[in-house]
C-alpha cells in the first residue's frame, strides 16, 4: 500500500514549479532544527550531535521529499531512508508523538515560506500545492508509523521468544540462568504454578464472524492483562484454551505483603483475567521451588483435569479445597469399590438423580424436591430406598460419606461427568 501511495505521488501530474521556497536545504535545515530544540519536547534534550546528525538529516529529508513531490519527481528512495531512521528512533526509545510533532511543525513551517513568496495570482497554484502537501504529509507519517510499528514487533517477538524458552525450559526441569540472562527474564526462587482453562467466547460459535479470529482477540485481551496486573514478570504458556503460568513468589509478596493475604493475589489475578477474557476461567495453583516446577506443573493440571471433570464452576483452586477428592480419583482398588458401590442405583435412575441432588443442595430436601418436581415426601422414600439398596444410609454421616465419595469416584471413571460439581467438592476459593 506504501508504494502504490508512493507511486501515486511520483506519477501524478505535477504543478507548475512553486517549491524554490524549499530549496536551499542547508539553510532551512537548520532553521528547523533550531526551532525543534526549542518547542518539541525530547528534542532539547537530545545531545548535540545528535540534533546535528540524525535529527538534520532527516529533516534535509524530509524537504527534499516534498519539494520531490510537488516537482514530479520519484521520491521511493527517502520514504525508505525515512523508515530507516523511524527504526533507529524507535530502538532509541523517543516517542513517536515527538516525530510526529516535528513533522507536523516543519510542513508548517515549510507551507508559510511558499505562502510568503507567492502572489494574489497565485491562488490557484497554492490551493494544489496545500493539496499535495497534505498527501506529502501522510506519507511521512505513515512512514515512521510503518518503521516504529515493525521495530515494536520486532522487540515484541523477541521478548516472547525467550520468554517462550525460558518457561519450556523450566516446566521441563532445564537449567535456565543463561537463557534468562540472554533474553532479559528474571528467575526467581520459587513460583506460584496456575494450570489454567479458558472456555470458549460466545462469539467463537457464531458462524455469522471468523471464530479463530475471536479466539485469538480473547487470547491476546489475556496475555495483555497478565503484563499489566504482574508488571511483566509472569511466563506464561498459553493457548486458545488453557496453558501454563508461572508467578514469581516475590511478586505475590509485593502485591500482598501480608503472609496470611498473600495467596489471594492469585485468586484476584484470575477474577481479573476472567474480566478481560469474557469468560469465566478455571485454574488450580500449586507453589513450589523453581526446580520442583515440573511436578508442581504435573500435579496442578491433574488437578485441573480432576476439577473438569467434576465440572467445577470456574474460579481458582487449591490442592488443599480438594484433597480428599483428589486422592479418590486416583487408579487403584480403593476407587474402584467406591464407584461399585452405586452399582445398585444403575437400574433405578431417578434414585441416582435424587443422590445427586440432594447432596449437591446440601441436603436441602425442599429444594431438592423443587428442583425433582416433586413432594418432599416422595424425596424421603427415594432416600431410604437407595439406603436399602447400597446398604448406605444417606441420613448417616458414615453413609452419606461413602455415598458422596462413590459419586466423586464414579464421576471420574466416565468420560462424561454425570452430575454438578456441588455434590463433590468444595465451592472454589474466591
Amino acid at each position: 500500500m506504501m508504494r502504490s501511495t508512493e507511486a501515486a505521488l511520483a506519477t501524478a501530474h505535477p504543478v507548475a514549479p512553486i517549491s524554490t521556497p524549499l530549496h536551499d536545504v542547508r539553510a532551512l535545515s537548520g532553521r528547523l532544527v533550531t526551532h525543534f530544540a526549542e518547542h518539541v519536547a525530547t528534542c532539547g534534550t537530545l545531545p548535540g550531535d545528535a540534533l546535528r546528525g540524525d535529527v538534520t538529516a532527516v529533516t534535509r529529508t524530509c524537504l527534499e521529499l516534498a519539494a520531490g513531490v510537488l516537482e514530479g519527481r520519484d521520491v521511493t528512495a527517502k520514504i525508505e531512508r525515512l523508515q530507516r531512521a523511524g527504526a533507529d528512533w524507535a530502538r532509541e526509545g523517543i516517542p513517536i508523538g515527538t516525530i510526529h510533532r516535528a513533522i507536523h511543525d516543519g510542513f508548517t513551517m515549510g507551507f508559510d515560506l511558499i505562502v510568503e513568496e507567492s502572489t494574489p495570482a497565485d491562488y490557484h497554484r497554492l490551493a494544489v500545492t496545500a493539496r499535495r502537501l497534505l498527501e506529502v504529509l501522510a506519507v511521512v507519517d505513515s512512514a515512521f508509523a510503518v518503521a516504529y510499528v515493525r521495530e515494536h514487533r520486532a522487540v515484541v517477538a523477541e521478548h516472547h521468544t525467550a520468554v517462550h524458552t525460558v518457561t519450556s525450559a523450566l516446566l521441563a526441569g532445564h537449567p535456565t540462568s543463561t537463557m534468562a540472562r540472554a533474553g532479559g527474564v528474571t528467575i526467581d526462587e520459587s513460583y506460584y504454578v496456575l494450570a489454567v482453562s479458558i472456555p470458549p467466547h460466545p462469539g467463537e460459535s457464531d458462524t455469522a464472524i471468523d471464530g479463530e479470529v475471536v479466539a485469538r482477540r480473547k487470547l491476546r485481551r489475556i496475555q495483555s492483562e497478565l503484563a499489566t496486573r504482574c508488571a511483566g514478570q509472569a511466563l506464561s504458556l498459553l493457548g486458545t484454551d488453557g496453558g501454563t503460568i508461572l508467578l514469581p513468589a516475590t511478586w505475590a509478596t509485593a502485591t500482598l505483603p501480608e503472609p496470611r493475604t498473600r495467596a489471594e493475589a492469585a485468586d484476584r489475578l484470575v477474577d481479573r483475567l476472567s474480566t478481560a477474557a469474557q469468560v469465566s476461567i478455571t485454574a488450580t495453583v500449586m507453589q513450589a521451588e523453581t526446580d520442583r516446577i515440573p511436578e508442581a506443573a504435573d500435579r496442578a493440571h491433574e488437578l485441573l483435569d480432576m476439577v473438569q471433570r467434576l465440572q467445577c464452576g470456574p474460579g481458582l483452586y487449591r490442592f488443599d479445597d480438594l484433597a480428599m477428592e483428589y486422592q479418590l480419583t486416583r487408579p487403584g482398588p480403593g476407587r474402584e469399590y467406591l464407584r461399585a458401590l452405586l452399582d445398585p442405583l444403575d437400574e433405578y435412575p431417578e434414585l441416582l438423580e435424587t443422590l445427586r441432588r440432594h447432596i449437591g443442595n446440601d441436603l436441602n430436601r425442599r429444594r431438592t424436591a423443587r428442583l425433582l418436581g416433586v413432594h418432599t415426601n416422595t424425596v424421603d422414600y427415594r432416600l431410604k430406598r437407595i439406603g436399602q439398596l447400597t446398604g448406605f444410609d444417606p441420613a448417616q454421616p458414615s453413609g452419606l460419606w461413602y455415598l458422596r465419595s462413590a459419586l466423586v469416584a464414579r464421576s471420574y471413571d466416565r468420560a462424561v461427568p454425570e452430575w454438578d460439581v456441588r455434590t463433590a467438592s468444595t465451592p472454589a476459593v474466591r
